[in-house]
């Protein structure tokens, strides 16, 4: 009764709270710290003036690792700010829950089975015995790549900017990028390295790498060290696939849409313009980045861009949207349908109804998040100058948490903004996640009705 044992003990309150619940509350509070840290005035450059909302959309942005700015982060915060900002950024991209429990081995303390289940939760996670050995693994490759692009982006920053600020730029775009942030040092994000290959490519490779997800990452280098012992998982087939379609896809898109725009890829040699259309395929896989203007784009582009956010990156990464699995699974199972077959194959394996069933309940509420939160904007909008086109862009790259901008957001209304920092939120979670934490009554039936099978579909 109310969390108490058969002996009449009452469970601490952590026992008490579901794995979904505590990723929810976790992200909430440290939003809202982020957010007061922010917002004091040690943190802003001399001269500016920083707002609670504008600091807590920021803080919003950074521990949902969007990018999407109503300020200049490179102007408005010092280096103080910028370093706040950036450990907000790992801890996001990595999780709260993550970091919590990492903390608490290098102190000593045990972690019960109850936190492994929520770390399990936290990392999307097979087998929660193993989940402990599997966090220090990911702690180590995430430092390891972004220490290795952080290197690498020096032999571009270091002469720019200069040895101090030049060293804090490569690793803070490191950081920002491994962790699909999208948050710059420059106050046009990228645009200036539209054709340096350096920083263009180094950019790219932390994007996929941070996308990959976590479990595929550590698989895949597995595999590659010892093929025989460490086999390569369906997941892991099924998300590398569908990421190096959606990688080509893109890339044509952007290739085709934009060759003659004389705002984007018209004025650049061949060689930039494929390195450009590579960089923005990759960027929309919720990384924020950005070496093109978004706000001149062509609108099949847009559309294209929009497809491209919505999808995102896969699932157990730093990376939002849907998740490249859910998007197969969903037109696998449509595909199914239509050629009249009952079960979805997948190399040599069947795809169960459960995880069917799940797909489909993400992708319905996150088409039913998206235009809820998008008429909400509508509704607040106070600035004629906002187009119908802009404000859709700017709801589903937040959703995603991949803070590509047409230029909007900075110009919205206060509301707007809580609309948005709302959306960040939930989008970062996941809208399954967050109804599930949420939701009262999850006891199992415990009475079963007959099927009926006269409802008719389509």
């Amino acid at each position: 009764m109310g969390g108490a044992t058969p002996g009449g003990i009452k469970k601490p309150l952590l026992s008490r709270i579901s794995p979904p619940q505590l990723i929810a509350l976790s992200f909430a509070a440290a939003i809202f710290v982020g957010g007061c840290l922010l917002s004091l005035p040690i943190m802003h450059s001399p001269g500016r003036s920083v707002n609670f909302l504008q600091a807590l959309f920021t803080a919003t942005s950074a521990l949902c690792v969007t990018g999407l700015n109503v300020i200049d982060p490179s102007k408005d915060f010092n280096r103080l700010g910028q370093v706040v900002i950036m450990l907000l950024i790992q801890v996001g991209g990595l999780g709260i829950i993550t970091f919590g429990t990492v903390f608490a081995l290098l102190i000593g303390r045990r972690v019960n089975y109850s936190e492994r289940i929520r770390l399990a939760q936290q990392v999307s996670a097979f087998d929660v015995g193993g989940v402990l050995s599997l966090i220090r693994n990911i702690f180590l490759f995430t430092f390891l790549i972004e220490l290795t692009g952080a290197v690498l982006l020096s032999f571009r920053f270091v002469p720019l900017e200069g040895w101090g600020p030049g060293l804090f730029y490569s690793v803070f775009h490191s950081v920002s990028a491994f962790n699909n942030a999208g948050f710059a040092l420059y106050s046009d994000n990228l645009v200036r390295f539209v054709g340096d290959p350096l920083v263009s490519m180094t950019i790219a490779g932390l994007i996929i790498l941070g996308g990959m997800g976590f479990l595929v990452q550590l698989n895949v280098v597995a595999h590659l060290v010892n093929p025989r012992r460490n086999r390569m998982l369906v997941h892991s087939k099924l998300v590398l696939t569908m990421m190096g379609v959606l990688l080509a896809v893109g890339t044509a898109t952007y290739l085709l849409m934009e060759w003659s725009n004389p705002k984007t890829l018209a004025p650049l040699g061949f060689g930039d313009k494929l390195l450009a259309s590579f960089f923005q395929s990759v960027t929309t896989r919720t990384a924020g980045f950005n070496t093109l203007d978004y706000g001149v784009m062509n609108y099949a582009t847009l559309f294209m861009t929009i497809i491209l956010m919505f999808i995102g990156a896969n699932p157990g990464s730093t990376g939002g949207g849907i998740k490249t699995s859910t998007f197969y699974v969903m037109m696998a199972s449509a595909w199914s349908m239509v050629r009249g077959r009952g079960e979805i194959n997948l190399f040599r394996r069947r795809i169960d109804q459960d995880t069917v069933i799940r797909a489909m309940t993400v992708g319905l509420l996150s088409i039913g998040l998206v235009n809820g939160m998008f008429v909400l904007l509508l509704v607040f909008n106070i600035n004629p100058e906002i187009t119908f086109v802009q404000m859709f862009f700017e709801t589903v790259s937040a959703f995603a948490t991949v803070g590509l901008s047409m230029n909007a957001t900075p110009i919205m209304s206060p509301a707007q903004h809580v609309v948005l920092i709302l959306l960040m939120y939930l989008g970062r979670i996941g809208p399954l996640t967050f109804a599930v934490a949420f939701n009262s009554s999850r006891r199992a039936d415990l009475v079963k009705y007959p099927p009926e099978k006269d409802i008719i579909i389509g």
